[in-house]
């Protein structure tokens, strides 16, 4: 994902040195972007047996769940993890929210969405289908970490789904179909049928895996 970066040495904006501005600044000193995808990728394996594990069925998800959830799978990486970005960023030409505007959409989102659409326990197909579309679209539209918001979202979309009593979801179609997937995600500033498309594939096509 393209950045842009609007505080000079800010810790957040700084690559690794020897990476080609392709490794964020990090503790660990890699500067190599596949030994950093894999350590990330090892340790988000690692939160997902950890919350999947952990999550009540009848738990109510909040903001501060999501940063801890953050901070324990990059808080060894990355100096930040955890904490609310303080640099604008952008995909192509779309920005997502302002950094400043974060804590308060933060706010919001844990106070007008995840207290609505949370805990999942019971819900239809129908209602979790929207519930994990309204709640990705907005966390992805806010970006409140500097790096692993895609991932950490989708962990939330999991939790949901397992809170309804489904299985981890397959999210592949959202990769194959990069181009719609931000379609979507861009939509739901005004309308979240696209994304509700999207998860009932993501939903269905789980349950078929599952079957075969």
């Amino acid at each position: 994902m393209s950045g842009r970066y609007d505080m000079a040495g800010n810790i957040e904006s700084q690559f690794e040195p020897g990476s080609c501005d392709h490794v964020l600044a990090n503790k660990l000193g890699i500067f190599n972007a596949d030994e950093m995808d894999d350590t990330e990728l090892r340790l988000l394996d690692c939160l997902y047996e950890d919350v999947l594990s952990s999550v009540e069925t009848e738990q109510c998800l909040t903001v501060a769940d999501i940063r801890e959830w953050h901070r324990r799978w990059l808080g060894n990486v990355y100096p930040w993890a955890g904490m609310y970005r303080t640099v604008n960023l952008s995909k192509g030409d779309f920005m997502f929210a302002a950094s400043g505007q974060v804590p308060r959409l933060m706010e919001n989102l844990d106070q007008e969405i995840l207290a609505v659409h949370t805990p999942c326990a019971g819900m239809s197909e129908d209602q979790l289908t929207e519930s994990i579309a309204v709640v990705h679209v907005e966390l992805i539209l806010i970006h409140p970490f500097r790096e692993g918001n895609g991932r950490l979202s989708r962990l939330v979309a999991n939790v949901m789904a397992q809170q309804a009593g489904w299985p981890e979801l397959d999210c592949t179609l959202w990769d194959v179909r990069k181009e719609d997937y931000f379609v979507a995600i861009q939509s739901g500033l005004k309308d979240y049928g696209p994304m509700k498309n999207m998860v009932r594939q993501v939903l269905r096509g789980t349950v078929r895996n599952e079957a075969e």
